[in-house]
């Protein structure tokens, strides 16, 4: 398909700088056989008893660096760990970088540019790796927040717990799974007294997720990787739950895709420890997901197509012009879809 397809013009003051508290409080657009205004914390009674809910456990690490070569300022964002203490990172200005440049992060925390990539990337060399790395990020570094929300150098503070939800657990997204951040305590509490089952999966989110689709057609963009687990006992639970005709809701892009990935072609989930490229467009068949909940995404990128394969391209125009209309707030902070597949609203 052309990518313009999967275009439309929105204003940028819909692009929620910060989310709403508390998190359950955002709107919710439910979009089944028509489109109804509700929010977050209504979803127990918009789910049904035996529903399953599936989440991503994985934990935001603080991958945004500044640093200095010499009396330069470099920005940097560590975006896919390599192994060894090397990292692949965006960086600000890497055209003027070259190998065997030192930058300094922090008192005993610098990284050497061991190569620079075609696309533009550096890697850099860490001496330290595993936990010491971990340790002088989680001092050093900011959240990863995507270009379309504004910081200034200092960042803010309030971003560390703002964009992590309440199930990260495991470290190695560089970007938050967002549909995660409107969950609550008090609303999971709800979600199991009405009966719906929770379940985690895990996705390291990467910084190709905003990267721009900069091709015409869909068929020529190749897709980042990221890497996903589904642990056997949760795949043997979401299948038994499937063969008693319950239904399995995505919690974000990402919890769908790592679920489609790990399914077969008779939609039975298989444990899953790999990464996967899984690139959903309009004419894919889903096997494993019956309802998404999903935040409000960039036109014209990967997550837009995917949720127009989901619930039908025209629906979803239909459904983001009346987002826009009605001041729903855009984006990774912003409010959030509710999705029925197009064949089964």
């Amino acid at each position: 398909m052309r990518v313009e397809e999967f275009d439309f013009a929105f204003p940028r003051e819909l692009i929620a700088e910060r989310p709403i508290e508390p998190r359950d409080a955002a709107r919710l657009l439910v979009v089944g056989a028509g489109l109804a205004d509700r929010c977050i914390g209504d979803l127990p009674g918009l789910l049904r008893p035996g529903d399953v809910l599936v989440v991503n456990d994985t934990r935001v690490i603080p991958v945004r660096l500044h640093g200095r070569r010499g009396d330069a300022g470099i920005a940097v964002t560590l975006h896919r760990d390599l192994g060894g203490g090397l990292w692949r990172a965006f960086a600000k200005g890497a055209r003027r970088l070259k190998p065997g440049d030192v930058l300094t992060f922090g008192p005993g925390f610098a990284g050497e540019v061991a190569t620079k990539e075609a696309e533009g990337d550096i890697v850099l060399r860490f001496a330290a790796e595993g936990a010491a790395l971990s340790a002088l990020l989680e001092r050093f570094g900011q959240m990863p927040l995507p270009p379309y929300i504004h910081r200034d150098k200092s960042g803010d503070p309030a971003d560390r717990c703002n964009y992590q939800t309440m199930f990260a657990t495991r470290n190695g997204a560089v970007a938050a799974p967002t549909a995660g951040l409107h969950f609550t305590p008090a609303l999971i509490a709800a979600l199991r007294a009405a009966g719906i089952a929770i379940e985690t999966v895990t996705l390291h989110v990467g910084a190709g997720t905003f990267l721009p689709v900069k091709v015409d057609d869909t068929r020529d963009h190749c897709m980042h990787a990221e890497f996903g687990v589904i642990e056997p006992a949760t795949a043997e639970r979401l299948n038994a739950a499937r063969a008693a005709g319950r239904r399995i809701i995505a919690t974000g892009t990402t919890s769908l895709r790592l679920l489609e990935s790990a399914a077969d072609e008779r939609g039975k989930i298989r444990p899953f420890a790999a990464e996967t490229q899984l690139f959903i467009t309009p004419g894919y068949r889903f096997r494993a997901i019956d309802v998404l909940l999903t935040n409000f995404h960039l036109p014209r990128s990967t997550l837009f197509m995917l949720v127009a394969a989901f619930a039908g391209l025209g629906r979803m125009k239909a459904a983001y012009a009346h987002a826009i209309a009605g001041r729903y707030r855009f984006f990774s902070y912003g409010d959030a879809t509710l999705l029925f597949r197009e064949n089964a609203a």
